[in-house]
């Protein structure tokens, strides 16, 4: 959403769509991809969470293979021994 200096950024999910609150993380750990939204730069959480339904991020997110090893991941962890045997 914004950067504060060469080596942080302030990254927004927003918490409700994604489950990622507005916090500041270092550049080295971000993981980039090609969805691009269009918003101004220091956006609210409103407005970023419209540009992300109008652009269809989500949608597009979800029909990666990365986004289905993180989900089959999500569900492997939280089986129990009765649902992995």
């Amino acid at each position: 959403v914004d950067i504060v200096d060469q080596k942080r950024v302030v990254v927004d999910g927003p918490e409700s769509v994604t489950g990622v609150r507005r916090h500041m993380m270092p550049v080295k750990r971000l993981s980039l991809t090609d969805f691009k939204a269009t918003i101004s730069r220091g956006a609210h959480e409103k407005s970023l969470r419209l540009a992300l339904e109008k652009d269809g991020i989500m949608q597009k997110w979800s029909a990666t293979s990365w986004a289905k090893k993180v989900t089959a991941k999500e569900v492997r962890a939280k089986m129990t021994d009765f649902e992995r045997f």
